[in-house]
């Protein structure tokens, strides 16, 4: 090889790497750090109302570690904090339709629908596939409410660890839209990551697996299975590996994601979960302590019906984090018209 083809390699490589950039910052979701404005005016409240939104029981474990939270940090007087359910169907949700513009006029009218009902001072989308989606829908470029997504607080946690060990790569499980989205690749690329370092494992189905039961035996061989695929994909087990879990579901099931891995001999530089680090910034040390106490309401509202066995397993996990987000689980409003989807999805009435 001469020297000028490695230079057309090299300019190659860059250009690259160009396109990824830009089509990161035109897909991520916001960061606090993008909505300094209106976080700004959400922080000189007193009394708020916070809405957790996700494609099914996941995003409780952050309603969960919120509601610990705020009961400590007494940031605001009075805080309702409401877990939205944008699940249409039980029968599949985001990741069985067809289209990505099917999954964005869904999530759109879900989107819709929570600010017109119940009008919350923030939005977190705690969901990886909904984050994706979140900029391309209409409810993005109208709305006047800050909403964060988990993506750009799991990117950003994956480009910390991999730089504080040079010589690490990293697993990235997640859904099969996350995967496909490539949002946690581009995102890292953009940040100097090269791409040899990231591996990524869709999980179909697993969410499902967790919410019916996220120690049961089906979920922990299920667990095994793609753990074992991915590593599959790793040249030399004997590698530093770190895992990053990118469902909010997935961190239910921490134990068995480590006992697959210990199965195989590896044990991983560290398990990464974004859920706890995209609300970090509702608790900065400045904001603490500004009243006496803190009043809360939990609540969950969904439009799909939440069986008796997923409210046994997630509230088993929920309640040694925060008793009224399992509460507020078994009490949840069920509300058969909370938004509109079905005519957006193509053959159903």
């Amino acid at each position: 090889m001469g020297i000028s083809d490695i230079k057309r390699k090299d300019f190659f490589h860059l250009f690259v790497l160009f396109l990824i950039t830009i089509s990161f910052s035109c897909s991520v979701s916001h960061s606090p750090a993008d909505l300094d404005g209106k976080l700004e005016n959400f922080f000189q409240k007193g009394a708020i109302t916070i809405a957790v939104t996700d494609s099914g029981l996941g995003g409780l474990s952050i309603a969960a570690e919120a509601a610990e939270r705020f009961s400590r940090a007494k940031v605001f007087e009075s805080i309702d904090l409401l877990f939205f359910n944008a699940l249409f169907s039980t029968e599949g949700g985001y990741n069985s339709l067809k289209t990505r513009e099917e999954k964005i006029l869904v999530f759109n009218s879900a989107l819709r629908s929570l600010e017109e009902n119940y009008h919350p001072d923030l939005i977190i989308i705690g969901c990886n596939t909904l984050s994706a989606l979140y900029e391309d829908t209409a409810f993005s470029k109208k709305t006047t409410i800050p909403v964060v997504g988990i993506i750009d607080s799991g990117v950003a946690l994956i480009e910390q660890s991999l730089k504080a060990s040079p010589e690490s790569k990293v697993i990235i499980f997640g859904t099969q839209t996350t995967i496909e989205e490539a949002t946690y690749q581009k995102g890292l690329a953009a940040r100097g990551i090269r791409p040899e370092r990231v591996i990524t494992q869709a999980c179909p189905e697993l969410e499902s697996f967790i919410e019916r039961g996220w120690a049961s035996e089906e979920t922990e061989m299920l667990i095994s299975a793609y753990v074992d695929e991915a590593l599959q994909k790793v040249k030399d087990h004997k590698e530093s590996i770190q895992v990053s879990l990118n469902c909010t579901h997935y961190g239910y099931a921490l134990e068995s994601w480590k006992e697959a891995f210990a199965s195989y001999g590896i044990k991983p530089l560290s398990f990464l979960n974004p859920n706890t680090k995209m609300i970090d910034f509702l608790f900065q040390i400045e904001k603490r302590n500004r009243f006496q106490g803190a009043d809360m309401t939990v609540s969950v509202v969904s439009m799909v019906e939440i069986s008796p066995e997923r409210i046994a397993s997630i509230g088993s996990w929920l309640e040694k984090v925060s008793l009224k987000t399992a509460e507020a689980l078994g009490a949840y409003e069920l509300k058969p018209d909370l938004f509109e989807w079905k005519k957006f999805v193509a053959g159903r009435d």
